[in-house]
């Protein structure tokens, strides 16, 4: 009998160490568009904090033992987190999105919060939900079943695969960094 086929944040779950961190991280590349767009369509200045915070996670991974202090990025992500009192528009819920699962990544690297993965993952779906539902793209009842909902699951899947197969070898993680974006979009359809 074959075992049944799991639904992604069971397989999110699964993941342990270095490779929640490298899924959670793949996930924020296609996140982090939303959070640049409002930055620059508010006038919003978080001085690339969230850039430099994913980027750091990156170097993380390649380079297990450098000496990063990432208690110190958290706050600064936390205080580059916009409020929603602040903006009356929709842009700002992408941004907020991409802030917590930031939070949420460093988390993971610090082994403060283990479902740290399954968090970004829930994040990145609920934009993706979110943004569907108030363009009126999809209604509650056929959300699941719109092309970029679809291709949102289907890339995180691939993303799951390619994990199975990969090594924490340097040229790996700069080829599934890379896999996160060869869409040339944001988990919303913004292109890069």
């Amino acid at each position: 009998m074959t075992q049944p086929r799991l639904n992604t944040f069971a397989r999110v779950r699964e993941l342990g160490d270095w490779k929640a961190v490298a899924f959670g991280a793949a996930l924020l590349e296609r996140m982090l568009p939303n959070y640049t767009l409002f930055c620059d369509a508010t006038g919003y200045e978080d001085e690339g904090v969230h850039r430099k915070c994913l980027d750091l996670v990156w170097e993380w991974l390649r380079t297990p033992r450098s000496k990063i202090n990432f208690a110190v990025h958290l706050e600064k992500v936390e205080d580059a987190t916009p409020d929603t009192q602040d903006y009356d528009f929709y842009g700002v819920y992408p941004a907020i999105d991409a802030a917590m699962a930031m939070s949420a990544l460093i988390n993971l690297v610090l082994a403060q919060d283990e479902q740290g993965a399954v968090v970004i993952s829930k994040l990145s779906q609920g934009s993706v939900e979110a943004f569907l539902l108030l363009s009126d793209e999809a209604t509650d009842d056929n959300v699941k079943d719109h092309p970029l909902m679809q291709f949102e699951i289907e890339t995180q899947q691939e993303l799951l695969a390619k994990l199975d197969t990969m090594g924490r070898k340097p040229e790996a993680l700069d080829a599934f960094r890379a896999m996160s974006l060869e869409a040339g979009m944001s988990n919303i359809g913004l292109e890069l």
